[in-house]
């Protein structure tokens, strides 16, 4: 299993090179096309694997369209949003549906029409006011707690002192962003609420400015207030200062959530209606100065206390149930999380938890949500094991790695839910695992990272590593072999009829598959089962070498896709000239974009994968040079290709060309005839039998 982990992670490691590489603007047209249109969307943010459309009519997106296409993982509509999944390479795709459209660059501000308002009902709007706020932070909001994580390690053994330079540099990286976080969620609002995003960030900086939090009770000390309002109630509020004779209920807005939101929001509205009373000559700066005016007032005076308080009681009633039965919460929020995240509901939790680190400095909401992405890891690793279709085992390797950093979205769609009991296997291995956090009183400390990073959230800096720490550590442990275990026997009764469909959507897939197999793949569809009585074997034929060079085997080129077989079974070769021949009789099945490989049907029946290069598909066609096109019929040893070996090498790219048959369970055996030494294409390379 560590080979197969280690394999794993240099195809997942691959599948991020290759997005960041390939051009997504084919993709990005079908899909701003098949969901209706650019009219036909009011905005668009993107998370982890997801691209989060708001539509204006749902029922003109043509989601069958979009599911097919390659690239999609699955469609979901949740939440007044309708989701596109995609994979890791959800940015690119995001950025690419940016650049062939003008969505999101119409900063108009009115409101939602009143058919608009008629398809969203409060909640929906609710969850995609949250997910589009707080979409663009998560990333660094990660990152900067699991630097967190690891300093509070540092100090736990010694490493660091909180004295030292290093540490409090460090410290200030990770502390900054959250203790700053009004800032980062006033800019992100205005752009949700389509303002100016310098009046959200002049806002959030407002609340953090040193003078503001010096005026907190909390900052204030032994200070003597002027009076107190609302003694003897849970609003009791001391008053120091006043602004304009009103009294000023400071709170401490340092890494505070809601109250920046809604005062960003408030700030719209004002800046909405003096855009339209105040001449057009001086619009420029009278609409920004009397904006602050009088939004930061009133958020200081009115908005600041009241949604402070409704967070503070929110977090309370939230953590009183929490408390009353750990157990029972932990089943729940473990068991169905996965759901949650299916349907992106999710994000209603996502405030409450970080309003409660900032509160009260832990959150056990989250927390009990650990086990779930490695119980779903669990379900997956027991479909690797029981599948014998290497394109199941190359899908479910990479999903598996995923998961181990909390992407589990590929794990859900590409392996688990397809199965279904994988995916219910793994909602009892969270539940259980959730069981288990809750009897350890497992909290987070911090926003941190996902899947194994955010263990680095279960310890306080400067505190013994306890019980909480390894109540994780078992949860994760218990979940994963929960939904390991269960998806074996689950399934076991119908192992072979699972391994014969997935072989035989292999079998019907063909060459068309290589541009989808080189994303290994959070961004392939689940393997559609299709049930074939008996396989019908192709006819014998032999194969000859497509180019002269060294020839080698497939399991020793320097690429972990082709050498694990997961493509199919062939050979290697170095060239010596840079010409690519037919080597058999056949249809042009595929003739990639950038030219760097092809795929060949013969008339025999074999898919032939010719993949010049190594990662030569960032040459992007560049000295290569194709005399055929998909579709053309062509003899044993027609000049398909030309391509420039000095080009590939002077990109720093290694030329060792793959040739494979990707339908091998369409023959008894595909056996190389050579592995060594030259080859030219007079030779035969493969006896496919």
């Amino acid at each position: 299993m560590h080979i197969d982990g280690l394999v794993g992670l240099f195809l997942f490691l691959k599948t991020l090179k290759e997005a960041k590489t390939m051009k997504y603007e084919d993709l990005a047209k079908s899909i701003v096309k098949d969901v209706g249109g650019e009219g036909n969307v009011n905005s668009l943010v993107h998370c982890v694997t997801r691209l989060r459309f708001r539509l204006k009519d749902e029922d003109k997106a043509d989601t069958a369209a979009i599911e097919a296409l390659d690239g999609v993982v699955s469609v979901v509509k949740s939440g007044g949003q309708y989701q596109v999944v995609i994979g890791n390479a959800v940015g690119d795709v995001f950025d690419a549906v940016l650049a062939v459209s003008d969505i999101n660059k119409n900063e108009a501000t009115d409101e939602p029409s009143e058919a608009e308002g008629e398809k969203t009902n409060l909640f929906n709007k609710f969850v995609d006011l949250i997910s589009g706020i707080f979409s663009p932070l998560l990333g660094y909001l990660a990152a900067t707690g699991m630097l967190k994580g690891l300093l509070a390690l540092c100090l736990q053994f010694g490493w660091l002192t909180e004295r030292e330079g290093t540490y409090r540099v460090l410290f200030a990286i990770s502390d900054s962003f959250f203790y700053f976080l009004p800032v980062m969620l006033g800019y992100s609002a205005a752009k949700k609420f389509k303002v100016n995003e310098f009046l959200g960030l002049t806002i959030g900086a407002v609340m953090v400015y040193p003078t503001i939090v010096a005026m907190a009770p909390i900052a204030m000390g032994k200070a003597t207030p002027l009076f107190t309002l609302f003694g003897g109630t849970p609003f009791n509020s001391p008053v120091y200062e006043t602004f304009a004779g009103i009294p000023l209920i400071m709170m401490s807005y340092t890494s505070s959530v809601i109250p920046v939101i809604v005062g960003v929001w408030f700030a719209a509205i004002i800046e909405r209606r003096l855009q339209k009373i105040i001449p057009t000559v001086v619009k420029a700066f009278l609409v920004p100065l009397f904006t602050l005016l009088i939004a930061i007032p009133l958020i200081f005076l009115i908005i600041g206390p009241t949604t402070t308080w409704v967070a503070q009681g929110l977090g309370f009633a939230i953590q009183s149930l929490v408390k009353l039965s750990p157990v029972i919460a932990g089943v729940v929020l473990g068991g169905f999380w996965q759901v949650m995240v299916m349907f992106g509901l999710h994000w209603g939790l996502i405030p409450v938890a970080m309003n409660n680190i900032a509160q009260n400095g832990v959150d056990s909401i989250l927390a009990l949500t650990f086990a779930a992405s490695w119980s779903q890891i669990g379900a997956v690793l027991a479909v690797v094991l029981r599948t014998k279709d290497k394109k199941v085992k190359g899908l479910g390797i990479s999903a598996f790695v995923s998961g181990i950093f909390g992407v589990t979205e590929p794990a859900i769609y590409g392996v688990t839910l397809p199965r279904k009991k994988p995916f219910y296997a793994s909602l009892i291995g969270a539940g259980v695992g959730g069981a288990l956090l809750g009897i350890f009183h497992t909290v987070a400390y911090n926003m941190g990272g996902l899947g194994v990073f955010a263990l680095l959230t279960f310890f306080k800096p400067g505190e013994t590593i306890g019980l909480p720490f390894y109540g994780a550590l078992l949860a994760a442990v218990v979940g994963f072999a929960v939904a390991f275990f269960l998806t074996l026997f689950l399934a076991k009764e119908k192992a072979e009829d699972t391994d014969k469909a997935d072989t035989t959507d292999t079998t019907d897939a063909g060459p068309e598959l290589e541009g989808a197999n080189l994303e290994m793949m959070a961004e392939t569809k689940a393997p559609v089962a299709v049930t074939q009585p008996e396989v019908t074997y192709n006819q014998p034929e032999v194969m000859h070498s497509p180019l002269n060079g060294t020839i080698m085997p497939l399991d020793e080129i320097n690429d972990p896709v082709f050498a694990s077989g997961a493509m199919g079974t062939g050979v290697a070769i170095k060239p010596t000239i840079g010409k690519i021949f037919a080597p058999v009789s056949g249809d042009i099945q595929l003739l990639f974009p950038t030219k760097h490989a092809i795929g060949i049907n013969s008339d025999g029946g074999a898919e032939i994968l010719i993949h010049v290069g190594m990662d030569t598909v960032q040459l992007d066609g560049k000295g290569f040079t194709a005399h055929i096109q998909e579709g053309d019929h062509v003899q044993k040893g027609d000049l398909l290709l030309e391509f420039e070996i000095e080009t590939i090498q002077a990109a720093g790219l290694d030329t060792i060309t793959p040739i494979v048959v990707t339908n091998v369970t369409k023959y008894h055996e595909v056996q190389p005839l050579k592995t060594t030494g030259t080859v030219t294409p007079d030779d035969e390379i493969l006896n496919l039998s």
